[in-house]
């Protein structure tokens, strides 16, 4: 028998959420890095969630607080007792990282649709393009942050100088310090480009086939635990630019492959690449994976 996921119930087909989409215990939803998809079309039953409005705090640089996501959800026809399922574009890029700042408030039950957007195009699935429904309220109760799941830079600073094992997700050009940003992106205001001292480079995208659906765990076992060195047992941190290609890695990382300890560093080199004091590393590091094998999916996905 194929070894399984660590966590094979947080990951749903396309044909589950055709099944369930109209049950009133799921809600799905649609979080795109592209805002306009949804209207264009939406699984059916879907509700939207942006992530720069709906998740960001629109004056302080940080997620938005236990009470606003509690309206958020009840806004939404979410209970704490709700099966929600995440999907979206660019193979689930901004689908993991609602599915993380819903963990981070405590939401029990978060899935993540297998394959996003592009999958749910491939299997044939029909598209609505009515509105956003509108569903009854509920009296959604938020939890405190939990920040096991997340680290700020004090700590991740601590944790490079301890030697332990941080994961850049970055492109190799990032990584290098090359470039400032992904290719195609505009600048978000890193003064300096590199890397985190120590860290290796496992750009996102090498998790997931070319029909966005993620690797099978012995793929994703030898390129995390094999190629990059990653000990099951010790603590991880992920980073990226802000926070969103890393909170891919670290569903991938702690749902899929069980890792206990994983962090995900949302300041990443957006904060790191700006800061007074802090050590950064040019080039290639110690434990880079196969740069010829890394895709860069952020610009290589239709609209679908």
């Amino acid at each position: 028998m194929a070894k399984e996921y660590a966590n094979p119930e947080v990951l749903v087909s396309t044909a589950w959420v055709a099944e369930h989409h109209a049950d009133p215990n799921v809600r799905v939803i649609e979080s795109d890095e592209d805002v306009l998809l949804y209207q264009m079309g939406h699984v059916p039953g879907a509700v939207k969630i942006d992530w720069h409005t709906d998740l960001q705090d629109q004056v302080v640089r940080d997620y938005i607080d236990k009470r606003r996501f509690a309206e958020l959800c009840s806004s939404k026809g979410i209970s704490n007792d709700t099966t929600v399922v995440f999907y979206g574009d660019k193979n689930n890029w901004w689908a993991c990282y609602a599915f993380w700042v819903f963990k981070l408030y405590g939401h029990k039950d978060c899935r993540l649709m297998n394959g996003g957007r592009k999958r749910w195009e491939a299997d044939g699935r029909a598209w609505s393009r009515e509105p956003e429904p509108n569903y009854p309220r509920t009296s959604y109760v938020a939890g405190d942050p939990d920040l096991s799941i997340r680290a700020f830079q004090p700590e991740v600073l601590k944790h490079q100088q301890k030697g332990r094992p941080l994961v850049d997700v970055r492109s190799p050009g990032e990584y290098t310090g090359e470039l400032l940003h992904m290719a195609d992106y505009p600048q978000e205001g890193a003064l300096r480009g590199g890397h985190i001292p120590g860290a290796c480079n496992v750009p996102w995208s090498r998790s997931v086939n070319d029909d966005g659906t993620f690797k099978s765990p012995k793929e994703l076992e030898k390129l995390y635990a094999g190629e990059a060195g990653l000990k099951r047992r010790a603590p991880v941190i992920a980073y990226c630019r802000i926070g969103e290609r890393s909170s891919h890695t670290w569903f991938v990382l702690q749902y899929l492959l069980g890792f206990p300890k994983v962090k995900n560093y949302d300041g990443s080199w957006t904060e790191w690449g700006n800061t007074v004091g802090v050590p950064i590393e040019k080039g290639p590091g110690p434990k880079t994976t196969d740069l010829a094998a890394s895709k860069s999916p952020e610009t290589a996905e239709s609209t679908s």
